[in-house]
């Protein structure tokens, strides 16, 4: 896998088998103050109820009131699952498998 952004649309596995959705988002942390800015992922938002789509609305927000990014965020993401990175098995040819069970994981 050439970029972790690839994780979009991938099906998530609990460690039982249990299908926990799809790749709607990837959360991550921006890296200041180094020569070249860099990124962490931390996380990813799973979501089993709509088809798998990057909704970001909650990026670039510079031009957008704070309150109308959360307010959008809350809507968008309503239903979701958080997937910590450090649960992540494995991943690659379209399935993202985890360590954890899917009762385990957090509601955004």
């Amino acid at each position: 896998m050439s970029s972790v952004t690839e994780l979009i649309g991938q099906s998530v596995w609990d460690s039982n088998g249990v299908w926990v959705g799809h790749v709607v988002d990837i959360r991550v942390v921006k890296h200041k103050g180094e020569l070249q800015q860099s990124h962490t992922v931390y996380g990813l938002v799973v979501s089993s109820m709509r088809a798998p789509l990057l909704l970001g609305l909650t990026r670039e927000r510079e031009d957008r009131p704070e309150w109308l990014s959360r307010i959008l965020s809350r809507l968008a993401y309503a239903g979701c699952t958080f997937v910590p990175w450090s649960a992540i098995a494995e991943y690659g040819g379209g399935e993202v498998h985890i360590s954890t069970l899917r009762k385990e994981l957090t509601r955004v």
